[in-house]
């Protein structure tokens, strides 16, 4: 995939979803999910995991009880969900290359920013053994923010970080790993970088910028963010 030039749209900002790209939680949804699909004799796969990656949860609660006809509400399916996220959430770990590109960030003087659909409590769990790097970034905005009418992948998170961070959406580089989250970076006017979750259809990033393996494959002087120095120093 051609990289744009980035001397016309250099990046002064970076944006981050959190789920899957920062912090590996997406396993812990996964077996929770299937605690539940499964006293129904239903499974949970990644024919419906990945309709469902980045979206509000009440939008995907109700696509996974339609999908698999499951006899109870959405509703229900969340309440039970949320009481068994909440003790596994402090155990998820950090991904390959998540920190260190954090701290660079931090060190380099970007302004960074998560944007994520999580909602304030869950993002508190999820980044609790975490919270040395996470304490680097500049914005945080989860899901449940007053600012946020619509959730991924409508744009209303970028803009509300953009916004706080005193971003311009042209020289904001958003990182994502779900189909929702690509659509919403395009939709608020920013650049796309994805790290999908392996088992995903690469066809479904086809409009990002570039589609990495892991947040390690990131060199930011192709973004016109940093020379040698950060390569360095990394």
């Amino acid at each position: 995939m051609q990289i744009k030039d980035s001397t016309d749209r250099p990046v002064q900002f970076v944006l981050f979803d959190m789920d899957g790209l920062l912090l590996d939680t997406e396993i812990i949804y996964t077996q929770v999910t299937q605690s539940i699909v499964g006293r129904f004799g239903k499974t949970f796969d990644w024919s419906l995991k990945g309709n469902m990656l980045g979206l509000p949860a009440l939008v995907s609660a109700n696509y996974l009880v339609r999908a698999l006809q499951l006899p109870i509400s959405a509703e229900a399916y969340l309440k039970e969900r949320n009481q068994l996220l909440r003790a596994k959430f402090p155990s998820c770990k950090a991904m390959p290359g998540a920190e260190n590109l954090i701290r660079n960030l931090h060190n380099h003087h970007i302004p960074i920013a998560v944007a994520t659909s999580s909602n304030r409590e869950f993002f508190k769990s999820k980044t609790s053994t975490h919270q040395d790097w996470f304490a680097l970034f500049d914005i945080v905005v989860t899901g449940d923010d007053p600012e946020v009418k619509q959730g991924k992948p409508a744009p209303d998170i970028f803009n509300v970080a953009a916004k706080r961070l005193n971003a311009n959406p042209q020289n904001t580089l958003v990182f994502e790993d779900a189909p929702s989250g690509l659509a919403a970076g395009i939709a608020a006017g920013m650049r796309v970088i994805v790290v999908p979750d392996p088992n995903m259809d690469k066809s479904r990033y086809r409009h990002a910028e570039r589609i990495l393996n892991s947040l390690e494959d990131f060199n930011p002087a192709e973004f016109g963010i940093l020379s040698t120095e950060w390569l360095t120093n990394c």
